[in-house]
C-alpha cells in the first residue's frame, strides 16, 4: 500500500523502535511507497510513512534493497554534501562517509553485514539518520 508522506518534524525526530518480524508488511508498503516515489527519492525511512520502526529501503545500484535494523559499524572517508528528503523542505548540509560497514536483518531476520561506497552508501547513511531521529 502506498502510504502518505509524514513532515511532522516532531515525529521525525524521534528515535525509531527496533523492528521485528510483525513489521514485515510494513517494509512492503515502505518498498511500494518508494516506487511510487522513484522520480525524486532514492531511500525512505518508515518513519517518513508514519512509522517509527528501524527499517530502510533504497535503490542499491538499480534494485530496491530493505534493510531492518541497520546499524554503522565502520566509517571512513568523511566529505561534506547537500542532501534534499521527502518529508522536508529543501537541502541542507551533512557530513558523509564514502564507505562504511552496516550490519542488518533481512526479510528473514537473519544478521548480514557488507561493506557499502559512494552513492550507495550516502543513501544509507541518510536514512539511518532517520532512524536515530537526525533531521539533517
Amino acid at each position: 500500500m502506498i502510504r502518505e508522506i509524514c513532515k511532522d518534524v516532531l515525529f521525525l525526530a524521534r528515535k525509531a523502535a527496533p523492528a521485528t518480524p510483525e513489521d514485515l508488511p510494513l517494509a512492503a508498503d515502505l518498498l511500494e511507497t518508494l516506487a511510487h516515489h522513484k522520480e525524486g527519492c532514492v531511500g525512505m525511512a518508515a518513519n517518513m510513512i508514519g512509522v517509527s520502526k528501524r527499517i530502510i529501503a533504497f535503490d542499491n545500484e538499480g534494485q530496491y534493497m530493505v534493510m531492518f535494523n541497520p546499524v554503522i559499524l565502520k566509517k571512513s572517508g568523511p566529505y561534506e554534501t547537500e542532501e534534499g528528503c521527502l518529508s522536508l523542505t529543501g537541502v541542507r548540509p551533512a557530513k558523509r562517509w564514502k564507505t562504511i560497514k552496516v550490519q542488518w536483518q533481512n526479510e528473514k531476520f537473519q544478521q548480514r553485514i557488507k561493506n557499502f561506497t559512494g552513492w550507495t552508501a550516502q543513501i544509507i547513511q541518510h536514512e539511518i539518520d532517520h532512524c536515530e531521529g537526525i533531521i539533517i
